[in-house]
């Protein structure tokens, strides 16, 4: 049997998790006080994922760059991946909120979107 120690991060409480498996397979999480520590718990250790934050270039903004986040968590082992893939993005102002920076980045299925408005520089 193998154990793995988390802290989980779907909420502000941050329980102390222990899953444990067999053979690769989890047969037992504790330390959770809500089901999604449960849940957390059991994809940290068998697919972990995260949501990933960048920023872009912007031509013609008031400002030079766009703050991103993918609109979804992808799998761990893509993330510089993904970040190889931002740094030869460049968007042209002006930039909503929401808009899609890049569709389907590295083939996760999560598109890049913009966390802030960015003007045409005047």
């Amino acid at each position: 049997m193998e154990t793995r120690e988390l802290i989980c991060i779907n909420c502000p409480l941050g329980c102390a998790l222990t899953v444990t498996m067999e053979q690769g397979k989890v047969v037992k999480v504790e330390g959770n006080t809500c089901p999604k520590g449960k849940s957390y718990g059991e994809k940290e250790v068998t697919n972990p994922t995260r949501i990933v934050t960048s920023s872009v270039k912007v031509l013609g903004g008031n400002i030079p760059v766009v703050s991103v986040k993918t609109a979804s968590d992808i799998p761990k082992e893509k993330i510089g991946a993904c970040m190889a893939a931002l740094k030869t993005v460049a968007v042209k102002a002006p930039v909503a909120i929401g808009d899609v920076i890049l569709k389907d980045i590295c083939g996760t299925g999560a598109d890049v979107v913009a966390t802030r408005n960015v003007a045409v520089k005047i």
